[in-house]
């Protein structure tokens, strides 16, 4: 790449990359896309194999582009990835794929130097647009060579795992499906759980995303006062089905609560189980409720589903919760720790961070003129992260470019 001047540089070609460049070239802003890797490369090579969308295809998309398949089912990881080359196609992403941004810095005669594998640009704004799932965090509780442990973001089948039992450890979305592939092939599974909500699937005949927008849940720009984030337990596996912990101890999967220490060989659990599920039966009841409240305030039509407040009985690992797993004993040979992922702003060189590196934005605008941050989590709002919410933070965010230009 030859040495240059842009108005715009994209850094990252995922989901939010793309929506920004659709929008910058709705505003005839001139701009590149860089991204080091290939068009949605978490998605293509950054997944377990038999992952799908925790969404129907009918919500979470660019509004220009619809999947190609059923529009309330589950797009697989190869099906989203198609989604995305499709839409650069559609509209002509100026897309250089294998260059890596190396360094951004601000120039003396405005705007900023970027540094890449392949040349330097000069760009009046640049777009840090590669998302939520940087780098995997894995808690430094188990030492290495205790035993074989790998993070969900390289987990792909349980074919991979060598012979004998697993602990996962994080009952998110990620944690939760790749226990119950794992419980499914015949493996002996202990899942530890932490605080989480676990929303219904569907309820009276509308998904869950349908509910959240009907209740105004996915616009709120901050999470309820005195709520502490915690992760979601929901899957669009088996064509979307409630994620019920309860329901996976009656198979045989081994409930335990947060995983909290290790010593020779034994992991260490805390007594928190019964609270942490309970608190998710709480979450997913409160859910009912407002939906039914909805229902009855706009006189809708929808069928009951008297069945869906019976909770389960609690199973004996809840009701003797265990507190301490000897590796060795228990037979387990691998674990996954699906804990998430840290942001990588490595390559920005640009005082717009706080003292923990967290980007101090407003809505994505930076307090630094030129810089602006695209697909982080509650950017504007609780659809930020997801598809059709980083089109909607894009077309802001190239309104302001286009204002500045």
């Amino acid at each position: 790449m030859d040495p240059r001047r842009v108005n715009s540089v994209i850094v990252g070609a995922g989901q939010s990359g793309l929506a920004m460049s659709a929008h910058l070239r709705n505003h005839c802003i001139d701009h590149v896309v860089l991204e080091r890797d290939s068009i949605a490369e978490r998605w293509r090579n950054a997944r377990w194999d038999s992952l799908v969308m925790n969404g129907p295809a009918w919500h979470d998309r660019f509004p220009a582009l619809r999947f190609n398949s059923d529009p309330n089912g589950f797009p697989s990881k190869d099906e989203v990835t198609r989604y995305f080359e499709d839409f650069a196609k559609q509209i002509q992403a100026p897309i250089h794929c294998g260059v890596e941004v190396i360094s951004t810095t601000a120039r003396p005669d405005g705007g900023y130097q970027v540094e890449t594998s392949n040349g330097n640009i000069h760009a009046d704004h640049v777009i840090a647009a590669t998302g939520p799932f940087q780098i995997p965090v894995t808690p430094s509780i188990v030492p290495d060579g205790a035993v074989s442990q790998m993070h969900s973001f390289d987990y792909q089948n349980p074919q991979q795992l060598q012979d004998g039992a697993v602990l996962v450890v994080g009952a998110g979305s990620s944690g939760a499906q790749i226990a119950t592939e794992l419980l499914g092939s015949g493996r002996k599974v202990y899942l530890s759980i932490g605080p989480h909500d676990r929303p219904p699937r569907s309820y009276r005949g509308k998904d869950f995303v349908w509910w959240l927008g009907a209740l105004g849940k996915w616009q709120m720009q901050i999470p309820p006062l005195g709520k502490k984030h915690v992760t979601i337990a929901v899957s669009g596996v088996n064509g979307g089905e409630t994620v019920d912990f309860r329901k996976l101890a009656d198979r045989g999967m081994i409930l335990l609560g947060r995983t909290e220490g290790y010593e020779s060989g034994v992991i260490s659990i805390a007594d928190d189980l019964t609270k942490n599920i309970t608190s998710g039966d709480a979450n997913y009841l409160e859910l009912l409720s407002e939906a039914d409240a909805y229902i009855e305030l706009h006189g809708l039509d929808l069928p009951a589903e008297e069945n869906a407040r019976m909770i389960g009985p609690d199973p004996d690992c809840m009701k003797t919760p265990i507190r301490q797993i000897d590796l060795s004993q228990k037979g387990i040979k691998t674990i996954i720790w699906a804990t998430g992922y840290g942001q990588d702003f490595s390559w920005l060189k640009v005082d717009v961070f706080d003292v923990d590196g967290k980007p101090l934005h407003d809505r994505g605008v930076a307090k630094v003129d030129g810089i602006y941050f695209l697909g982080l989590p509650w950017l504007s709002m609780r659809g930020s992260s997801f598809i059709w919410g980083v089109w909607e933070d894009a077309k802001h965010l190239a309104a302001q470019i286009s204002a500045r230009s």
